[in-house]
């Protein structure tokens, strides 16, 4: 018997394999990170991937590290700006004459406690974590409820996917991040409220919540280059060596995530494993909470 079930466990596996073979994917703040891994993923398994960044330079890097190279694009612009999103769902149904799957994952951390946080900060954590994931949706809609009309009449159910990002720090506060927590909150309630509205459409939409994945966030925060420019504004970007220590300590496994790690989260709601499911949020933190 055990012979028997050992042998069947490789077709098993087999059968959980899936392919994006004719999907197209739009991941935002795609040039590095999480976002390059995600979009990294999504092209392995055959999707046609539309990266976006703010940096050209290092989205071209980015497109150099794909295996197949054929299957991306990028378009470059500030996600904060009103048109841009609109800009970018069209390049994306251009290029590749359809939209399938949407993750929403551009953003950074302007990390102060309230009481030293400007109306500047506090909104410009709202505009790229909470504003910038509405806009693109809304624009998006126009090409995904025509497409799922038509399916629908057709005979047809074509699942669509959006995956937008959250963290630990909007499920469960951080101090000091009263901007980013409230922007990443506020994404579950979209999340949340799409998936409802867009249900009727075929379209799964989740969210991922991130803990603490080795990327720029979580650098040294002494380090020379822990920071990035934006909108006029030098901003630190990583934490404390002591605390990164006490949360590996914290984390029942004992260590910061991966970007590879955290991207197949994301991988698994964009796929047809989760077609069943849709208005959940899914912590990727290896079990440690803030």
């Amino acid at each position: 018997m055990e012979s028997t079930l050992l042998q069947e466990q490789p077709k098993a596996a087999a059968e959980m394999l899936f392919s994006l073979e004719g999907k197209t994917a739009l991941v935002t703040g795609a040039g590095r990170g999480i976002g390059k891994a995600i979009a990294k993923q999504l092209a392995a398994a055959g999707a046609c991937v539309m990266v976006n960044d703010l940096d050209e330079a290092t989205l071209r890097e980015s497109e150099a590290e794909f295996a197949s190279p054929e299957r991306v694009q990028h378009v470059c612009g500030d996600l904060t700006d009103p048109s841009t999103p609109e800009a970018v769902v069209q390049a994306t149904v251009s290029a590749f004459g359809s939209i399938d799957i949407i993750v929403n994952n551009a953003g950074y951390s302007w990390d102060n406690v309230i009481q030293k946080t400007t109306d500047e900060q506090f909104q410009a954590m709202l505009e790229i974590h909470l504003v910038t994931p509405f806009r693109l949706l809304r624009a998006a809609s126009t090409f995904i409820r025509e497409a799922a009309k038509r399916e629908i009449a057709a005979g047809e159910r074509v699942m669509r996917k959006v995956v937008n990002i959250t963290s630990i720090a909007g499920t469960d506060g951080n101090p000091g991040q009263v901007g980013y927590s409230s922007g990443k909150a506020g994404v579950i309630g979209l999340t949340k409220t799409l998936a409802k509205e867009w249900g009727r459409y075929n379209v799964n939409v989740n969210a991922v919540g991130f803990g603490l994945i080795q990327t720029r966030l979580v650098q040294d925060l002494n380090a020379p280059a822990a920071g990035m420019d934006i909108h006029g504004h030098h901003i630190r970007l990583g934490v404390q060596p002591s605390m990164l220590e006490s949360v590996k300590t914290a984390c029942p496994l004992g260590r910061v995530g991966t970007p590879e790690e955290a991207a197949g989260a994301v991988v698994f709601f964009c796929s047809p494993l989760s077609d069943y499911v849709t208005g959940e949020v899914l912590i990727c933190g290896g079990g440690y909470h803030f």
